[in-house]
């Protein structure tokens, strides 16, 4: 019982803090305190395929929105949203794979909501959101003829990906275009710092579309982490010290 109500108490606090700095984003625009050179060089790339007339395929993975991984497929339909916005006057938009036939229909309409809010509802095209496969093998196999054959400069992937997602990596490298991965599965993290030209490890995953500017509330949710992730280290450094006067508060 003690455990549920101290669950409660911390996500009443961490919505309080998303609250506080989601209003204070509005009198002052805040910004991620440490810079990731992988964002910069994906708004890099971004540019360099409006301009080169190419486009960049997302990688949603295979998380089923019934699955416990649902978060990082949500990262990525956050990061597909703002990469669309972002390449809406380029002559080849964006192209979003997915493993999961749920989350392919969020992808077009993740696009679709981007065209919205860019005035641009014309130019939206279904078929960019796809289901590559619905196993990871297929999903993979699905997804590296876009690799090849969708004159793609840059790939993006973010999502639940498995080791498989080295061969639709690998699949970049041969092509020569820019790489950027991100996945909440260790096995799959070890791939990409291998394989990929970007990878982001750990927690970078879900600071992503903060660094990509897709919302106050993604902003909002970034400091609220570094403010708990202070709260932590004091508490610790706190509990150590009274433990070498022989202090137990437990």
């Amino acid at each position: 019982m003690s455990e549920n109500i101290l669950a409660v108490l911390l996500l009443l606090i961490c919505l309080g803090l998303m609250l506080y700095f989601g209003l204070h984003h509005r009198e002052r625009r805040l910004r991620p305190v440490r810079s990731i050179p992988a964002v910069l060089r994906l708004r890099r790339a971004l540019g360099l395929s409006v301009e080169d007339g190419k486009r960049l395929h997302i990688s949603l993975g295979k998380s089923s929105l019934t699955s416990s991984n649902i978060s990082a497929a949500l990262v990525g339909l956050s990061t597909l949203e703002r990469i669309a916005q972002m390449s809406m006057v380029s002559d080849r938009p964006p192209i979003a794979t997915s493993g999961d036939p749920g989350l392919a229909i969020l992808s077009q309409d993740t696009l679709r909501a981007a065209y919205r809010a860019g005035n641009a509802l014309d130019q939206y095209d279904a078929t960019r959101g796809r289901l590559a496969g619905v196993t990871p093998l297929s999903y993979t196999a699905g997804a590296i003829p876009v690799a090849r054959d969708e004159q793609v400069s840059a790939h993006v992937l973010v999502g639940n990906l498995g080791p498989e997602a080295g061969l639709l990596l690998q699949a970049a490298e041969q092509q020569r275009a820019f790489s950027l991965a991100a996945s909440d599965d260790l096995p799959a993290q070890a791939v990409m710092m291998a394989a990929a030209e970007e990878p982001l490890i750990g927690e970078e995953v879900y600071a992503l579309p903060a660094y990509l500017n897709a919302g106050p509330m993604h902003q909002a949710s970034l400091h609220a982490q570094d403010v708990l992730r202070w709260v932590v280290i004091a508490v610790m450094v706190a509990g150590a010290i009274l433990k070498l006067f022989g202090i137990n508060i437990l």
